[in-house]
Order: C-alpha cells, then sequence, then structure tokens
C-alpha cells in the first residue's frame, strides 16, 4: 500500500525530532497536504524547544531543509511550523 506523501514526510519528521529530544513521548506533529503545500505543525515539551530550534535556528532548519528535499521529488513544498 501507498502511503501519502505528507504521512511519509511526517514519520520522518517524528524519527527526527525524537531523536533529539529528552521526552519523545512529548511530541506532537500535525501534518495537512493540498495540492501544492504539506503543512506541519510540530509541539514538543518546553524544555525541549531550544533542543530543536538550535543556536540561531541551525537545528529547525536542517530539519526543514531534510522535509524540503523528501518533498522536493514530489513537486510539493513543505512547511514546518514549531508552536510552543
Amino acid at each position: 500500500m501507498n502511503e501519502p506523501l505528507s504521512k511519509r514526510l511526517k514519520n520522518l519528521a517524528e524519527f527526527l525530532v525524537k531523536a533529539l529530544v529528552t521526552k519523545p513521548d512529548d511530541v506532537l506533529l500535525a501534518a495537512r497536504e493540498n495540492e501544492r503545500t504539506i503543512l506541519m505543525e510540530l509541539k514538543v515539551a518546553p524544555e525541549d524547544l531550544g533542543r530543536i530550534i538550535g543556536k540561531e535556528g541551525h537545528t529547525i532548519n536542517a530539519i526543514r531543509t531534510v522535509l524540503q528535499a523528501a518533498a522536493a521529488s514530489h513537486n510539493k513544498k513543505v512547511r514546518l511550523d514549531v508552536l510552543g
């Protein structure tokens, strides 16, 4: 069975984020897909927010880059927002 792209990208993002945080059970990720874009909203424990964002946003930007690269082969764009 072929999973939708949004579900595959959600699984990828969850894998990356859960590897970085101290409370992986508190990771919540929602994904919505339309014709051209996949919108993802990430929520982590307050003490893990700094780990996800990283110095000057380098960590979250790296995660976004990986997701963009995965979506580009399907002519889609990904937007990952961190809620906090």
